[in-house]
């Protein structure tokens, strides 16, 4: 049986990885790059744990590093009240209200479906490498991402505009 990747080797595309999550949720370049360095930390620690492909753990812990961080943001109430006064308009960044609105959604999520819509559509990462990365079968990591789909739409969808019969 071969050596597993070595963490020199990996880093750059765990640092993608890693990166691309924090910036999904976050829209943020520098807060993005401290989350993806401190998860490449953290796995530098943890290298000889992780396993064979450590692509999942990495996304995993960026995102619940992403989320611990936005949770500590919506628990300080004046920068809650100053994202939310922010307009699209007084902003270089046009998806603010966006960003906030995927955050409550997910947040609305069951644990576990949080999870498996982060690592698969956030992440990137194959049902199989959800699956893995969570210790769960495939045909859970299926229906649970089905369902967080769904209950994302749910949320996020705005209602149809009815339409007067009065032109």
């Amino acid at each position: 049986m071969a050596d597993p990747p070595s963490y020199e080797a990996q880093f750059p595309a765990l640092h993608r990885r890693a990166y691309a999550v924090a910036y999904r949720l976050l829209g943020l370049q520098g807060p993005a790059e401290d989350v993806a360095q401190e998860t490449l930390a953290r796995a530098y620690v943890r290298w000889a744990r992780i396993g064979d492909d450590p692509t999942g753990w990495c996304v995993r812990v960026a995102f619940n590093l992403t989320m611990d961080g936005l949770r500590s943001t919506e628990r300080d109430r004046r920068r809650q009240r100053q994202l939310i006064a922010l307009e699209p308009h007084c902003t270089r960044d046009p998806y603010v209200a966006e960003r906030l609105d995927l955050y409550t959604a997910l947040r609305a999520l069951p644990k576990r479906q949080r999870q498996i819509v982060a690592l698969r559509y956030l992440g990137d990462l194959s049902e199989a490498q959800t699956a893995a990365a969570l210790g769960l079968s495939l045909g859970s990591v299926k229906s649970q991402a089905s369902r967080g789909l769904d209950a994302l739409r749910a949320h996020l969808t705005l209602p149809e505009p009815t339409r007067s019969s009065h032109v």
